[in-house]
Formats: structure tokens, C-alpha cells, sequence
């Protein structure tokens, strides 16, 4: 596989994506593969059926090889699922009088702090400083030359569970592919459709999929909390199903063909035509099939909101903008309800900073994968303004990333946009 080759790979509830990008020799990240299948084996961003699941994973992959003409062994892949968490720790390093702060500074402030005490079996995706103080000094974003003799810092350590993570990475090796690295979903979808300017302006990012809603915050263009909700478009599904007692693919059709987030943008005059079950065909107005999946979408909001104001504070204060994507953003309406429930400017995100064919991924069910060619064309090797661990942690396993990675995130998308 060249080193020009990446591959972003999200195994979601409902379909697996692959995404190939390739760096082109101007500098500009080309889309030029891309396959999407039906999801099995998968179930609220975990595998529980891990042969099925694979079998997925390697149709995808198979599919856009076919479209790209190349072949690919090895894949950046998402982490989804409700075991993700966030916490925030801090590390402190003392400096001898007399001396600037070093990178190696840096890095013994940044490692003290990554040995936060994770609850149960737990394994770390992502180290990412948040803010450094220098003699109590805040708001510093790089202390490297300044002098002081009390370096801190803050950081953002996401987790998640080692079992299912173990699971995730069984079925992608039986694909038969190399996990390149490894990368929470939310963290992803927030690389795949951000402007520039949303990244430095504190904006949060909601991930709206079938069987889990991905959330982030971004904060002064550093992630500042990643999360999973339980919760996504097939509870909406659900509910219509259950309330008009039809099957549940029918509930997913007529959601998708004629649903809608709020009921004035239904269309009055059109009744829908449905079999119930055991029952003649019967017909249920546009707006009345609204009121059935606005409750569900607004209590994704507000289970949405009350994690990112426990991370963050109000969001009044907190955030300037909400992006929406995911394959449930393109519910007609959502981006007008999360206006009100949320009280910010609202955007609809779709995959950027992408050329070649981005027309096979315009759609913001495509963030977190195109997110990953993101984030893998960032974490390529390039000068670090902190240097590398040189070793990594005794139980770490291959995929484990740590801080180096994420300073050249930040350098490349100050250059990238």
C-alpha cells in the first residue's frame, strides 16, 4: 500500500463506509475510492456479530478498491459506541531557574496528566493539551521559550472500553486489514465537515446517526470533549413503528420519504397511505407523522446539551455554533429545532477540504469516514513542535496514539484551509 494511500473505515449501526483519499503532489487530499454497504453485526457502535461484521467491513473495502483502482492493506478506523468518555486531567512540570521551557518540559507536564486513573478496563485513543499556564499565567496554547518555573497543563484524555474496542479490532483484521490508527467518531466527524473558522470560534459538532448520536466540542481549534449518546434515527424509526403499528422497515421508508423534525414544514395536504398491521390501509397526515419524530429528536438534543453543559459550562457561553451531520441531519426540519433547543447559530455539515471525486461523499453521512483521511494526512510524519515518545506505555496496543499526533493536526490544518 503506498504512503500516499489513505483509508478512512466507519462501521456504523446501519452501513459500513469506506473512504480512499490520496495525497496528490500538489499538497490537495484527492478522494478516489469510495464503498458503502449495509451494516451487520454491528449494534450501537459495537460488534456482536464479529463474522458478520467483518464479512461488512471487507464488501465495503472490496468496493471502493474497485472504484479507486489500487490496493489498500491497512485503514484509520472510527470508535464509536456509549463507552466512549472524556475527562479532563492535569500534569505539572517543575522548570530549573535559569532555563526556558523545552519541548521535554512539555512532555513530562503532558504525561503526568495522562496518568489519570481511568474507571474499569479502559484504554486511551487520544491525549490533546488543552491549555498550559506558566507561573499561574493562563490562556497559553505553546509554552516552549518562555520562562517561568511552574509549567501546567490541561488535557483532554478520551477513552473507551477495552472489550468492545478489542471486538471492533478482531473484525477488522478478519477483513483482512491493518488498523493504522485509531480515532473516536466524534473527534472525526468534527475533522470531516469543520470550516477553518468553526474550529477556532468554539462550535459543536453533533454526529446524528441510526444507532448512536456522536458529540464534540471544539474549542479554540483543540478538541475539548468527545462523546456517544445511545440514541439516534432508529429510536425515531421506533416510535413510528410502534405508534402506527407498522413494521419497522416500513416505519424507516415513510420516515426517510416523507418525515420531518417539525410539523409546520410538513406538507398539510398529503396523507399518507400505510398497511397496518392486521388492519386495512389506513392514512395518517404529513404533519401528524411529524408530531410522532419531533419528541425523539428533541430529547437527542437534550440529553445532547446536558452532556457538552456538564464538560463545558453553558453553552450560551460556551459555543458560538452548532454543526450538524450524520445521516439524520438530512431529516427535514432538524436544523430548525436545533436552533430553538439549542439557542445557536446552526449550520448543516458536509465533508470539506476534499477534491478528486467529493462528489461520491458530499453527504454529511459521509463526515466521520472522509474525517479519518482527515485525520490520517494530519498524523502523517512531519515536524513536531513537541517531540515523540520514544517509547510507548508497556500495555499499549498497536493503534494507541498519543499528544505528538495531535500537534501535527493542528500544524496541518492551520496550513491545509
Amino acid at each position: 500500500m503506498s504512503e500516499r494511500l489513505l483509508v478512512g473505515l466507519d462501521i456504523g449501526t446501519t452501513k459500513v463506509t469506506a473512504v480512499i483519499g490520496e495525497r496528490a503532489p500538489d499538497g490537495v487530499l484527492d478522494v478516489i475510492g469510495e464503498g458503502t454497504v449495509p451494516s451487520e453485526g454491528i449494534r450501537r457502535g459495537a460488534v456482536v456479530n464479529l463474522e458478520k461484521a467483518a464479512e461488512a467491513v471487507r464488501r465495503a473495502v472490496h468496493a471502493a478498491k474497485r472504484v479507486a483502482g489500487v490496493e489498500v492493506d491497512r485503514a484509520f478506523v472510527a470508535v464509536g459506541g456509549p463507552q466512549l468518555q472524556s475527562h479532563t486531567s492535569n500534569g505539572l512540570a517543575a522548570i530549573r531557574r535559569g532555563q526556558t521551557i523545552r519541548p521535554e518540559d512539555v512532555e513530562r507536564a503532558i504525561e503526568q496528566a495522562r496518568a489519570y486513573p481511568l474507571e474499569g478496563d479502559r484504554e486511551l485513543l487520544h491525549v490533546e493539551p488543552l491549555e498550559f499556564r506558566v507561573d499561574g499565567q493562563e490562556g497559553i496554547h505553546d509554552p516552549v521559550g518562555m520562562t517561568g518555573v511552574r509549567l501546567e497543563v490541561d488535557v483532554l484524555l478520551v477513552s473507551t472500553a477495552t472489550g468492545p474496542l478489542a471486538n471492533l479490532r478482531r473484525a477488522v483484521e478478519a477483513a483482512g486489514l491493518g488498523i493504522e490508527a485509531l480515532a473516536a467518531g466524534p473527534y472525526a466527524a468534527g475533522l470531516g465537515v469543520l470550516l477553518p473558522e468553526e474550529r477556532e470560534m468554539n462550535t459543536v459538532v453533533l454526529d446524528l446517526g441510526a444507532g448512536t448520536t456522536g458529540v464534540s466540542y471544539f474549542k479554540e481549534g483543540r478538541l475539548a470533549y468527545a462523546g456517544v449518546l445511545p440514541l439516534g434515527g432508529e429510536m425515531v424509526s421506533a416510535d413510528i413503528a410502534k405508534l402506527l403499528k407498522i413494521p419497522f422497515e416500513e416505519a424507516e421508508r415513510i420516515k426517510k420519504k416523507y418525515g420531518a423534525a417539525v410539523p409546520e414544514l410538513a406538507d398539510p395536504e398529503l396523507v399518507l397511505e400505510i398497511n397496518q398491521a392486521g388492519h386495512a390501509a389506513g392514512g395518517i397526515p404529513a404533519p401528524e407523522l411529524a408530531r410522532i419524530i419531533r419528541p425523539r429528536v428533541r430529547e437527542i438534543f437534550m440529553l445532547a446539551r446536558k452532556a457538552l453543559e456538564d464538560a463545558v459550562g453553558p453553552l450560551e457561553v460556551a459555543a458560538s455554533k452548532l454543526v450538524l451531520t450524520g445521516g439524520g441531519a438530512l431529516l427535514p426540519g432538524t436544523d430548525d429545532l436545533a436552533r430553538r433547543d439549542f439557542g445557536l447559530p446552526v449550520r448543516l455539515g458536509r465533508p470539506a477540504g476534499v477534491e478528486g471525486l467529493a462528489d461520491l461523499v458530499a453527504s454529511p453521512a459521509y463526515a466521520v469516514a472522509v474525517g479519518l483521511i482527515h485525520y490520517g494526512e494530519a498524523a502523517a510524519p512531519k515536524p513536531s513542535r513537541f517531540p515523540m515518545r520514544k517509547h510507548a506505555p508497556k500495555a499499549a496496543p498497536e493503534g494507541r496514539t498519543h499528544h505528538g499526533i495531535w500537534e501535527r493536526i493542528k500544524a496541518f490544518f492551520k496550513d491545509f484551509f
